[in-house]
């Protein structure tokens, strides 16, 4: 019998999973948390939820399902650098498919109320032929990545078809915002800020006019909070339908940061989507989300805690 006021969160020591757990417990939730700390960080785990140092694809996750018997299911943990997947496309593999493959069979053999997935809109969709993209755009990933990130979809899909699991799946576009690391290998905004920070010259991976769509974090927890009661069985476009380059990034961070070094150039990178944004007006009608919050402020929110915590 599911624990009616207990919400799991795996990936919650995590960029967006830690700002989602602060939300739940402002909501008076009791929130437990499995996280490897592979991208996650101890400072970002809030005190106030259980928190269990581990990986998804492990017999934590089992026992954590056995012994909390959560009703609702945030499913964040993910390997989701997609110039990671391309390097060790195993290890993607192993954490997006056969992860999420645990993470489902857990909810169905304990009967979880609703599984709320965050999958991508940023490397699924690959190079549609028309942009903003919606939810009807066939998936043509073009990156391991977004081969995993989908799969892992058609597994909760598979699993409502045979078991009746409810889930929502939420597909992200450029997420951008504080506690995102600046060393790791996704985030252009934290990375490209760090090293400014630093005084080194960040790297422009191809011409720079990749176009991406960014959507904050604390909009991305907003969606994450509607789909706990609206949005069943479906699948949600969360971004912004606005696009900027890496260029257009670089020097927006460069003005706000008095950085004067021009980027270093590099090969393009396989797998890198050249332009995405997606289509968010199902979301707005059906889960009652948009974007609020504006770019420059969101942009400036991030640059400060970077400066901050550097």
């Amino acid at each position: 019998m599911a624990n009616e006021n207990t919400a799991l969160v795996t990936g919650g020591a995590g960029f967006i999973g830690s700002h989602l757990v602060d939300r739940l417990l402002e909501t008076g939730m009791r929130v437990v948390v499995i996280d490897d700390l592979s991208s996650g960080q101890l400072k970002n785990i809030n005190p106030k939820c259980i928190f269990m140092h581990g990986d998804i694809t492990s017999g934590t996750l089992d026992s954590i399902f056995e012994k909390e018997k959560p009703s609702l299911v945030f499913h964040l943990a993910a390997q989701s650098s997609v110039a990671i997947s391309s390097q060790k496309p195993m290890l993607d593999a192993s954490t997006n498919v056969l992860g999420t493959l645990k993470v489902v069979e857990n909810c169905h053999e304990h009967g979880v109320k609703k599984l709320i997935y965050s999958s991508t809109g940023g490397a699924i969709y690959g190079e549609p032929p028309e942009l903003p993209v919606d939810e009807s755009t066939p998936a043509h990933p073009i990156s391991n990545y977004g081969v995993s990130k989908f799969q892992g979809e058609q597994f909760i899909q598979l699993y409502h078809k045979l078991h009746n699991l409810n889930y929502c799946i939420l597909r992200y576009s450029n997420v951008y915002g504080p506690r995102q690391d600046g060393n790791g290998e996704a985030g252009v905004i934290p990375i490209f800020a760090t090293l400014m920070q630093e005084g080194k010259q960040p790297t422009i991976y191809g011409t720079g006019e990749q176009k991406r769509d960014f959507v904050s974090v604390h909009d991305v927890v907003k969606a994450n909070m509607l789909a706990i009661s609206h949005g069943k069985q479906t699948v949600y476009n969360i971004g912004s339908s606005v696009m900027y380059s890496v260029n257009q990034i670089y020097d927006l961070i460069k003005e706000h940061t008095d950085f004067a070094k021009e980027a270093l150039l590099g090969a393009p990178r396989p797998g890198d989507v050249f332009e995405i944004s997606l289509d968010y007006s199902k979301a707005k009608r059906e889960l009652e989300w948009e974007p609020e919050v504006a770019f420059e402020n969101g942009l400036q929110e991030t640059l400060q805690y970077i400066q901050a915590h550097s």
